[in-house]
Order: C-alpha cells, then sequence, then structure tokens
C-alpha cells in the first residue's frame, strides 16, 4: 500500500487572509514504511514574510524569491501525490486548506479531505489528555529529533513517517490485535485422520532371533550368581 507523508511551511495561519505556502516537503511509503522516494520544494510567495512565521521556520522573503512560485512546481507535485494514496499529515486540516487554496488559484480541482490521515487525531485517541505535537510525540516513542532546530517541511515529514509508524503499532501494526483474537477467540477444532495402535509385542520370529543372539554372548553378566560378584 502507497502512503503519502506530507507537511508543508507558509506564512500565516490562515490562506483565507492571502498568507501562502512556501514549502512543501513529502516522504513515500510503501506498507508504511519510507521507500527513500521524496517531494520537497521552496515555493516563493510572491509577499513578504511575517516575522512571526519566519522565527517557526527560518524561510525569509529574500530567500523563497530565488525559487519558482506555486505554478512551477504543481505538477511536479501532484504528480508524485497521485490521485489515490492516502495522505498522512499532522493537523491535517491546515495543510489541506493551504494545498487547496494554492490550487484553487491555479483553476485545480482540490484534493478531496477524504484521503487525509490525521496524525493529531491518532494521537489524541491513543493517549487522551498527553500533548499531541510532533517533538512531544517524538520524545514518546524516542525518536531523535534533536536536529530539529526549526520546523522543516521535508524534515517534519521524515520525523512524522517514524512517528506514524509507531502510532499504527510499530513495525508490525496490527499484532496486538492479532494476538488478542487469537487468545480470546474460539478454539480451532483440527480434523486429523484415526490411525490404530501400533503393535509392540514381539513376534515368534524376533524372540527366536533374540534368544539365538543371547546364545552367543559367553559369561552374560546378567546370567552371573550375586555370590560370584563377591
Amino acid at each position: 500500500m502507497r502512503e503519502i507523508v506530507l507537511d508543508t511551511e507558509t506564512t500565516g495561519f490562515d490562506p483565507l487572509s492571502g498568507h501562502r505556502l512556501v514549502e512543501i516537503g513529502c516522504v513515500e511509503l510503501i506498507n508504511h514504511l519510507p521507500t527513500g522516494a521524496h517531494f520537497h520544494r521552496y515555493v516563493n510567495p510572491e509577499r513578504d514574510m511575517p516575522e512571526e512565521a519566519f522565527r517557526v521556520h527560518g524561510l525569509s522573503a529574500e530567500f523563497l524569491a530565488g525559487h519558482g512560485v506555486f505554478a512551477e512546481v504543481v505538477a511536479d507535485f501532484l504528480e508524485f501525490i497521485g490521485d489515490e494514496a492516502p495522505l498522512i499529515i499532522h493537523n491535517a486540516e491546515f495543510d489541506m486548506r493551504f494545498i487547496n487554496a494554492e490550487l484553487a488559484r491555479l483553476g485545480f480541482p482540490a484534493v478531496p479531505m477524504a484521503r487525509a490521515v490525521d496524525t493529531v487525531s491518532i494521537a489524541r485517541k491513543r493517549f487522551p489528555g498527553a500533548q499531541a505535537n510532533l517533538d512531544a510525540l517524538c520524545r514518546r516513542f524516542g525518536i531523535d529529533n534533536t536536529h530539529r532546530t526549526k520546523h522543516g517541511a521535508l524534515l517534519d515529514a521524515e520525523l512524522l513517517a517514524e512517528v506514524y509508524l509507531q502510532l499504527i503499532g510499530g513495525r508490525q501494526p496490527g499484532l496486538e490485535l492479532a494476538v488478542t483474537a487469537v487468545a480470546t477467540g474460539p478454539a480451532l477444532s483440527v480434523a486429523r485422520p484415526h490411525r490404530p495402535p501400533r503393535p509392540h509385542a514381539p513376534s515368534a520370529e524376533e524372540l527366536a532371533a533374540h534368544e539365538k543372539f543371547l546364545g552367543k554372548i559367553k559369561n552374560a553378566i546378567w546370567l552371573r550368581s550375586p555370590a560370584a560378584e563377591t
């Protein structure tokens, strides 16, 4: 099964207020494990960078001005994510709103929200009341994120791929359920063919052969009297 772990960075919180997407990072999973294939682009937002957003990801307007606008990367992005692969996203509504706002500006159809798998929701169901941000989940699962000094779309997607694997049960997802089903389910009844017991008593021919063999043994210890041994 193919899945895409996706993350974005933006100039702010609301695309309807003029905020734009500035970075996209995607990691491909096959059967929940990274394949090494990824997609990563910086995007020129064609606007300034608010200080609050710059403190989060460190991407300045000057740096982004040297990269292509979304119209120049959209074809490659859509080709990478395909039409059917689930999109694994931390706080999926946020990223999907920005992606679909950028697509709408160019006249592309929206990516259906039904494709998104929100890892924040999964984490909150598994660990009610606990922090569900990416750093907290990395700590919970012992995932090294010491190199994450700022948010970055590709780095965060790579970390999220590891977190997602743990959220769904580690390298053997579903194992716990499988064990429970075996332990609590009905006992299995296996039909086995009936075989009659094998005879163990020696035949007359075997007894005769044994007596003949014993006759060849001289001074057998089992024939000696106890007195002869003292």
